[in-house]
């Protein structure tokens, strides 16, 4: 199956409020593999990364994104880091891929610091803009289309999106 669009960036970018969004205006269902990790294994992403370590949440996740991509033809929104597993990239190729770019003041505003992100633990400030640079390249490469979501209001973002829509 091929998803009318999957959203891709880092935490604080979007995904799931212009997933949901884009999904009503669309008339589709949405979907996020987040939420879908959670399901198989019973318990939060933050706990997964606790209990059973970043390399079984990055299986789980990455199993996801395959599974969601052969089953799911709505809006799918990935996890931030779903994107660094080469198989995950290569299952991406043919699908219409959008990446949401924010800037580093905005996604900590959205993020919030107090926000359960395993990977944002001690300085999240500093952990977030390392992980927004080291994955920028990795989403850059994967986009069919890159939105700046910084200072726009979701309805405008989703707009966007839906005139970049393949027909």
């Amino acid at each position: 199956m091929t998803a009318k669009a999957v959203l891709i960036g880092p935490p604080g970018s979007g995904k799931t409020t212009l997933g949901r969004l884009l999904a009503e205006r669309l008339g589709v269902e949405f979907r996020d593999t987040d939420a879908d990790v959670e399901a198989v294994a019973g318990k939060p992403v933050a706990d997964i990364f606790v209990e059973d370590g970043e390399a079984r949440f990055r299986e789980l996740e990455h199993e996801a994104v395959r599974r969601a991509l052969a089953e799911h033809d709505g809006i799918l929104s990935l996890g931030g880091g779903a994107v660094l597993h080469e198989e995950t990239q290569a299952l991406l190729a043919g699908q219409h891929v959008v990446y949401l770019q924010v800037g580093l003041s905005d996604a900590v505003q959205r993020v919030g610091l107090a926000a359960a992100r395993p990977l944002l633990v001690l300085n999240p400030r500093s952990q977030l803009k390392k992980l927004m640079e080291e994955r920028r390249p990795v989403y850059e490469r994967l986009a069919a289309v890159t939105v700046v979501t910084d200072k726009r209001e979701p309805e405008e973002l989703a707009d966007e999106i839906v005139r970049g829509l393949p027909a």
